[in-house]
């Protein structure tokens, strides 16, 4: 039986929201002013060219390595909530981001069952392809509308650092906060099939 009762699943909506709060408090920070995010300045003007390096998005690894795991300890509203009011905080277009996210962790979720069989390095596989797709969505929505975005080669390197974060981010899950995928057959508290 699952050890997940439906108090331990509010804990787990709780503590998401709240590492939530904290990575949007963080990139809120102005910390390239303090040197805790270097600008690598370039003659040649290649990628870095005197721009701070982006940071991977870590909301967006946890978000997926979550609904790859436990889609029942984290619901649709709940994602779609917190990303449009991060669309909000951080100026980006509203719901454009939050749709995107919400649409890959629904496509993520309807396949669950599909998931449990594949091993790390497939599921790795499959959540890389949907991050890039993701990214590429995103871009091109912005790039319909002429809205002024960041250049591709440094949202290129969000992309990589983000993809290159997700195995961290999933051992963090899997070790720290205890999230595994459910086995076959494995039913919760009041009996439903996980």
């Amino acid at each position: 039986m699952s050890k997940h009762r439906p108090a331990g699943k509010a804990l787990y909506v709780v503590l998401f929201l709240s590492l939530a709060a904290l990575v949007t408090f963080l990139r809120l920070l102005p910390m390239h002013d303090y040197g805790a995010l270097p600008s690598v300045p370039t003659d040649g003007g290649g990628l870095a060219n005197g721009r701070d390096w982006p940071l991977p998005d870590f909301l967006l690894c946890l978000t997926l390595a979550w609904v790859v795991r436990r889609p029942d300890l984290l619901p649709a509203p709940v994602i779609a909530a917190y990303f449009l009011f991060e669309d909000l905080l951080l100026l980006r277009p509203p719901g454009l981001w939050a749709l995107v996210v919400l649409v890959a962790t629904e496509f993520l979720r309807t396949r669950t069952a599909s998931l449990r069989g594949f091993g790390f390095w497939l599921e790795y596989a499959l959540v890389c392809g949907l991050m890039l797709a993701m990214f590429l969505a995103n871009r091109a929505v912005i790039a319909i509308v002429m809205m002024p975005q960041a250049p591709l080669d440094l949202s290129f390197a969000q992309f990589l650092g983000t993809v290159l974060l997700y195995p961290a981010v999933v051992a963090l899950s899997h070790y720290v906060f205890k999230l595994r995928k459910p086995a076959t057959g494995e039913v919760d508290v009041l009996g439903q099939k996980l």
